[in-house]
């Protein structure tokens, strides 16, 4: 199989990585990635020297590919270019980049900075309250921004609800917000009820005992 995504079921962004294959319904394999092991560890590195998740590789170009949302662009310039994740249109474009940026630096950022306190000890109370009241900014923001909205940029499925489906659903979990922010409640039920999402969740479930949410912190 030509493409091969080095991946953890439970990665966020390796959620975003898969959604994308699923909604371009492009094949590939899942190769998880076993960071504990020394040789496979050393072999991911002079892969992606950065060391991050997911790195993609494409056989049947010889390329390496990282960082998801150059993972999703990739995919569509080379092997989907009528997916829509990116759209056409320059303005539509940059609103799909926008939501995909604030999706990971203003939600995913600052949710995994509470789950990595559960790995500290939770210790750090002052670095939880940042996260905390950067994670209520973005959620009273994205209320805003998607009203009257079907999925993040409009009416088509795009890179930024990619972004947006692990990032809200993990962050729910660390800083509820259905309650409170009704219409973010709705978008995240139908990214949940969305193929791609519904697969990607079902095939995490094994695993989703190890996700640590907020409780040290």
């Amino acid at each position: 199989m030509p493409l091969i995504l080095h991946e953890h079921p439970l990665s966020s962004y390796c959620w975003k990585a898969k959604i994308a294959l699923y909604e371009m319904d492009l094949p590939f394999e899942a190769r998880l990635l076993e960071l504990y092991d020394e040789a496979k560890r050393n072999a991911h590195y002079a892969r992606w020297p950065l060391g991050k998740m997911p790195v993609l590789e494409d056989t049947g170009r010889d390329a390496v590919v990282a960082e998801t949302s150059v993972i999703v662009e990739y995919l569509q310039a080379f092997h989907a270019p009528s997916a829509g994740m990116i759209p056409a249109d320059l303005e539509a474009a940059l609103r799909v980049r926008l939501l995909d940026r604030v999706f990971d630096s203003y939600v995913m950022e600052p949710m995994s900075r509470v789950v990595a306190e559960n790995f500290r000890g939770g210790d750090d109370p002052v670095g939880v309250a940042q996260a905390d009241a950067l994670l209520a900014r973005a959620y009273d923001y994205l209320e805003r921004e998607l009203a009257g909205r079907t999925w993040a940029a409009g009416d088509t499925f795009t890179l930024a609800d990619c972004a947006a489906a692990p990032s809200l659903f993990y962050a729910d979990k660390v800083l509820p917000f259905r309650a409170s922010h009704p219409t973010l409640g709705a978008y995240l039920d139908r990214l949940e009820a969305r193929p791609s999402f519904a697969r990607v969740l079902r095939e995490a479930e094994p695993v989703f005992h190890m996700f640590p949410g907020r409780k040290a912190a």
